[in-house]
């Protein structure tokens, strides 16, 4: 059976990693720092924000919100445009408790569980709509 304090490290663990798969408009503009710096003031003001607005361009919108959940492609009277789809993800934590007995003796275990399988639920929460490489239009889940 792990200690107190190994399940602590486990789940402290976990947290990290996690953590680190995450990535910020800040870790983004680090990684792509020419491009930013070429851009308006206005336009950096809404990247470091996270937002994104009308006339940005696909890689204005992936370093002020990261890459999409999902691509489409929507056909309409005036043309295609490519939809790009963000998802607000919540992770939910797992606790499984188990004992058993075999000839004579027992044993106990227990486990958390962290992921991003089955236990995640994801809630769409923007489209972003690109015609002509660029934002003409956000849509917005109403909260």
């Amino acid at each position: 059976m792990k200690s107190p304090r190994m399940l602590m490290v486990s789940l402290l663990t976990a947290g990290l990693v996690l953590a680190a798969g995450c990535s910020s408009p800040d870790s983004r503009i680090k990684s792509n720092q020419a491009a930013f710096d070429s851009w308006s003031y206005e336009v950096q003001s809404k990247v470091k924000t996270g937002q994104v607005a009308v006339g940005f361009t696909p890689e204005m919108v992936q370093m002020a919100l990261g890459e999409p959940a999902g691509k489409s492609l929507r056909t309409t009277a005036e043309g295609t445009a490519e939809v790009w789809t963000y998802v607000e993800s919540k992770s939910h934590i797992s606790v499984g408790i188990g004992m058993g007995s075999y000839s004579g003796g027992s044993s106990y275990a227990g486990g958390v569980a962290v992921g991003n399988g089955g236990g995640w639920r994801d809630d769409e929460k923007m489209r972003v709509i690109f015609s002509g490489g660029k934002v003409v239009a956000i849509e917005e889940r109403k909260k």
